[in-house]
């Protein structure tokens, strides 16, 4: 019988383990509020965004409007740019190409992940999804 509770103990130490390691994985859930939406994006008139390296803000959608980034040739990022540490709709991060600097507490965002990496803030900013169909960019939440 002690045989018996030893190894389910075991098992109830892995399983607990395992399922501590599984929650450590998740995405960071983002203080920035949910606002529901959805925009394409032609490239053939924005072409400018079409270029590695370059981000565009569209204001009016998400929370404080979008930034959209270019990494690679048909490889974008979408983030709200509502800064993560001055949950404001005011306070918006300014994109300048591979990076966006927060007008309120001028925390600096890199635009591949969204992690900061200058000032107060340290939550990512909020990503959102992207497609790309031919040459049009699906933007949305």
């Amino acid at each position: 019988m002690k045989k018996l509770v030893t190894k389910a103990g075991k098992y109830l130490f892995i399983f607990i383990l395992i399922t501590g390691l599984n929650n450590a994985c998740d995405e960071i859930e983002s203080q920035i509020p949910d606002v529901p939406f959805s925009f394409s994006i032609n490239l053939d008139i924005l072409n400018e965004l079409t270029i590695p390296g370059n981000s565009m803000y569209f204001p009016g959608y998400g929370f404080a409007g979008v930034i959209v980034y270019c990494e690679l040739e048909g490889s974008y990022y979408a983030f709200d740019a509502g800064c993560t540490n001055e949950i404001n709709s005011s306070c918006k991060v300014v994109a300048d190409g591979l990076t966006g600097t927060c007008s309120c507490c001028k925390s600096q965002y890199i635009f591949v992940g969204g992690y900061p990496s200058e000032g107060p803030a340290s939550a990512p900013l909020k990503q959102y999804k992207t497609s790309f169909f031919g040459n049009t960019l699906q933007v949305y939440n």
